[in-house]
C-alpha cells in the first residue's frame, strides 16, 4: 500500500483530470472560497452543454439573464478560461458597453493563466510571460488581447461599437451591451448597438461559432430583445432575483442565490428602486419608459389592484392571433378571453390569456378547447348572452381556422379588415381612450398569471400591453398586444380613441 503522500498525489491527479472535462469541477477547484448554490451549479451545467454543442458544430446561441452581483460575469470569465484550456485554438471576442468590464475580464484571465493551478490543469495553454506586450512578432499580452503561445487562439476584449475589423471569432461573448435605463430608452443608442452587432460583431463569426450573452434586460427592444425576436432558436435562461412562480429549485418569493444575496437584502433594494428599474435589473422583465408608454398599468387596475371575475356579465368572447407559419421556431399563437358588460360594472374585463407555440396543423384540434374555455367562463360569470364566439384575423392560418370552425359549427368570426389594416400603433391609439377612461380592467387571474414562453417566464400579457411604446420599434412577437387591442375595439369600438 502506498504512502499517504502517494495517495494524495493520485487524488490530486484524478481531480485535475476531471477539471479538464467537467466545467463545474473546474470552477469549484479554482474558486475554493466561493459561495455555492443551486443556481451556480445549474449555470455551470448549462455552460457545459453549450461547450459540447459548440464542439459538435451546432452553432449554439445562449442568453443568460440574471440580476446584478450574482456572479454571472465571473462564471463566464471562468468558462472562457476553461474553453481556452480545452482548445487553445479557439478565438474568443468579448464585448460589453464598458471598457472597464472588458479590462476586468482580461486581467482576471491573465491571473488565471499565470497561476500554478491552471498550468497544472491545462499545461498546453499559456500566454506570454512578459506583461504589456504590444510588439508585432511576439505573442501579444495586454489589456486588449491575450494570444495563446504556440496556438491560433486568443482572447480579445472590446466595447460595443469598438473596432474588431480583420479579426475572427469562434466564441462571441456579450456581457451587458446596454449601460442602463437612459441608454435603453434611447432609440438612437439601441439602433447603434444593434447595427454594430449585425454589421461588425456577427460578421466576425466563423462557420461554427457560438454566441454567449450574459446581461440584464433593460428594454423590450434592446439588442438582446431584437436578437431573440429575430433568432427564435436562441436558448434563453431567465433568472429573476425573487421567484415569481414555484420553480424546481425554489418556491415563489424565494431568492435566487440566498447564500450571497438574502431575500431581506433584495426586498430592501425593491423598496427603494423605481419599479421599472427593479423589474428590469432584478426580475429580468424589461418595461418600457413611462414617457412613451401608451397603456399604463394603473389604468387597467382599480386602486392599484386587479378586479375579481364578475358575478354577472352580458357576454363572453375570445380573440385569437394565430401563428403565421408552422413550427416552434416561428410566431406564437395568442388568445385572450373577455367579459363584456353593457350596462353595469366594468365594461370590459380581461378574464384570461394564453400564449403558446403550436404548429398550424394542430390548430384545428386546439380551437375547440378555446370554445370550451369560453363556455366555462359563460357559466362562471352567468353571461346573459352566453358565449358569443371567437374573433380571428382573416389571414394566413386564421383563414383555415375560420373554415374549420364553420365546419365544426363553432361560433367564429373574421376580424374586420379595416381594423387589421390599422396596424399595431394605429389600433393601440384608436382604443387608448377606452383604457384611459377606465373601461378596461385586468382580472386578478389575468394579472397574476405567469407562463413560460420561448424561455421567458413572466406575465406576457402585462409585459406586451403595458410595455408597448409609441414611436418605438416594436418587437415582432407582440401577439397578446394584438389580441388586446382587437378585443377592446371589437367590444367597445374606437370612436372614443385619440
Amino acid at each position: 500500500m502506498g504512502s499517504n503522500h502517494e495517495k494524495l498525489a493520485l487524488l490530486k491527479e484524478a481531480r485535475l483530470r476531471k477539471c479538464r472535462t467537467d466545467f463545474l469541477t473546474y470552477r469549484k477547484t479554482i474558486n475554493l472560497t466561493a459561495k455555492w448554490g443551486w443556481w451556480q451549479i445549474e449555470i455551470a451545467k448549462e455552460l457545459q452543454q453549450f461547450y459540447e454543442d459548440l464542439m459538435a458544430g451546432k452553432r449554439p446561441k445562449l442568453v443568460i439573464q440574471a440580476p446584478p452581483q450574482h456572479g454571472k460575469s465571473v462564471q463566464i470569465i471562468d468558462f472562457i478560461s476553461w474553453v481556452a484550456g480545452r482548445d487553445p485554438s479557439r478565438r474568443t471576442i468579448y464585448t460589453s458597453f464598458s471598457e472597464r468590464l472588458g479590462i476586468r475580464a482580461n486581467l482576471r484571465l491573465q491571473r488565471l493563466y499565470d497561476s500554478e493551478l491552471y498550468q497544472e490543469i491545462f499545461p498546453e495553454t499559456t500566454i506570454n510571460r512578459s506583461n504589456a506586450v504590444t510588439l508585432s512578432g511576439q505573442y501579444l499580452r495586454n489589456r486588449e488581447i491575450l494570444e495563446y503561445v504556440g496556438k491560433e487562439g486568443y482572447f480579445r476584449n472590446t466595447t460595443v461599437r469598438g473596432s474588431i475589423t480583420g479579426e475572427s471569432l469562434d466564441l462571441g461573448v456579450i456581457d451587458d451591451p446596454i449601460r442602463g435605463r437612459q441608454d435603453a430608452n434611447s432609440l438612437t443608442i439601441r439602433d447603434a448597438a444593434w447595427d454594430w452587432f449585425t454589421d461588425d460583431f456577427f460578421t466576425r463569426f466563423s462557420e461554427e461559432a457560438g454566441l454567449l450573452a450574459i446581461l440584464t434586460r433593460w428594454h423590450v427592444d434592446d439588442p438582446i430583445g431584437r436578437l431573440i425576436d429575430r433568432y427564435p432558436e436562441v436558448k434563453v435562461l431567465s433568472y429573476p432575483a425573487i421567484a415569481e412562480v414555484n420553480e424546481p429549485h425554489r418556491k415563489q418569493g424565494e431568492a435566487l442565490f440566498p447564500e450571497h444575496k438574502s431575500i431581506e437584502f433584495l426586498r430592501e433594494r425593491e423598496a427603494i428602486m423605481d419599479r421599472a428599474n427593479w423589474m428590469a435589473l432584478y426580475q429580468q422583465r424589461p418595461m418600457a419608459s413611462m414617457d412613451s408608454t401608451l397603456f399604463l398599468t394603473e389604468s387597467l387596475l382599480v386602486d392599484g389592484q386587479p378586479v375579481e371575475y364578475p358575478e354577472r356579465c352580458d357576454q363572453v368572447f375570445a380573440v385569437l392571433d394565430t401563428a403565421l407559419k408552422d413550427g416552434l421556431e416561428h410566431d406564437g399563437t395568442a388568445v385572450i378571453y373577455c367579459a363584456r358588460n353593457k350596462i353595469a360594472g366594468h365594461p370590459l374585463i380581461i378574464l384570461d390569456w394564453d400564449l403558446i407555440q403550436i404548429q398550424a396543423v394542430f390548430l384545428d384540434e386546439w380551437l375547440p378547447t378555446v370554445n370550451q374555455r369560453l363556455e366555462h367562463f359563460a357559466d362562471l360569470t352567468k353571461a346573459r348572452q352566453g358565449n358569443v364566439g371567437m374573433w380571428i384575423e382573416d389571414k394566413a392560418s386564421g383563414i383555415v381556422l375560420l373554415q374549420q370552425a364553420a365546419r365544426r359549427g363553432l361560433p367564429a368570426f373574421p376580424i374586420d379588415n379595416e381594423l387589421v389594416r390599422q396596424g399595431k400603433e394605429g389600433r393601440a391609439l384608436s382604443v387608448s381612450g377606452h383604457v384611459y377612461a377606465g373601461k378596461v380592467k385586468f382580472s386578478r387571474h389575468a394579472y397574476d398569471k405567469v407562463s413560460r414562453y420561448k424561455g421567458q417566464t413572466r406575465n406576457h400579457l402585462l409585459q406586451q400591453v403595458c410595455g408597448f411604446q409609441l414611436g418605438e420599434k416594436t418587437p415582432h412577437q407582440m401577439d397578446l398586444l394584438d389580441t388586446f387591442t382587437y378585443g377592446v375595439a371589437i367590444s367597445l369600438g374606437d370612436s372614443e380613441g385619440w
